[in-house]
């Protein structure tokens, strides 16, 4: 079964270079094109894809608000796509329920792996610059002014859940984490979900948010072991 993607990117040449990519692929079918937020949040609706490739910068509608509509409305996976490794809409972007990030100069193989890896339910965190991207604006947002929100509690985790989250947010994969933890992968998988379950998140992308924000592991690479 193919992967059905939506394209949107106010660059024509961009956009046109990427669907030809993806297209190219036997296991994934570009079914829209769009070129402004309004127009993306629209596809979405009209032709349900796994995955949104989104521009986080995009006229009639930013980027942004069309995340926060998609993930609100559907199960559609969104992939924002910037030219700033450290654009801080992708913070709130992620915030709203994206599930990870793209440099336009992305490689070929990167962004099919990209869009299979997101469609499978995981998230984009492997990478070093989301990482950083993510531990960098989170330290400033925790020492500006307290928010609005209710802050997440760690403690309704048990002990295995909260290492599994601070694991998840290291940016080891399922397989590295039940080799760290002993445990089997099926075993980690109900972890991760539980997480996610608990704290009322989205995806693992917002798990490492949470970790973060919630102290439980800072940007400069020191844990906290008290959850609470």
């Amino acid at each position: 079964m193919s992967v059905r993607v939506v394209v949107a990117d106010d660059q024509e040449l961009v956009r046109i270079g990427f669907s030809m990519i993806l297209q190219a692929q036997p296991d994934i079918e570009v079914v829209a094109e769009a070129g402004d937020g309004a127009e993306a949040v629209e596809a979405v609706r009209r032709h349900t894809p796994d995955v949104l490739l989104l521009d986080i910068r995009m006229p009639v509608m930013d980027g942004l608000e069309a995340a926060r509509r998609v993930c609100a409305e559907s199960d559609c996976k969104v992939v924002m796509l910037t030219t700033f490794d450290l654009d801080e809409y992708v913070y709130d972007a992620l915030c709203a329920g994206a599930s990870g990030f793209l440099l336009k100069d992305v490689r070929r193989d990167d962004l099919v792996h990209a869009v299979r890896v997101v469609a499978a339910g995981d998230s984009l965190l492997a990478p070093t610059v989301t990482r950083r991207l993510v531990a960098d604006i989170v330290r400033r947002r925790r020492a500006e002014a307290a928010s609005e929100v209710t802050p997440i509690r760690l403690d309704v985790l048990t002990a295995r859940e909260v290492e599994t989250l601070r694991l998840l947010a290291r940016g080891l994969t399922n397989a590295e984490i039940a080799t760290t933890m002993f445990v089997s992968e099926h075993t980690v998988k109900t972890h991760v979900s539980n997480v996610l379950s608990k704290l009322g998140l989205r995806d693992r992308v917002q798990a490492v948010i949470s970790a973060y924000e919630t102290g439980l592991v800072t940007p400069g690479g020191g844990e906290h072991n008290d959850p609470s």
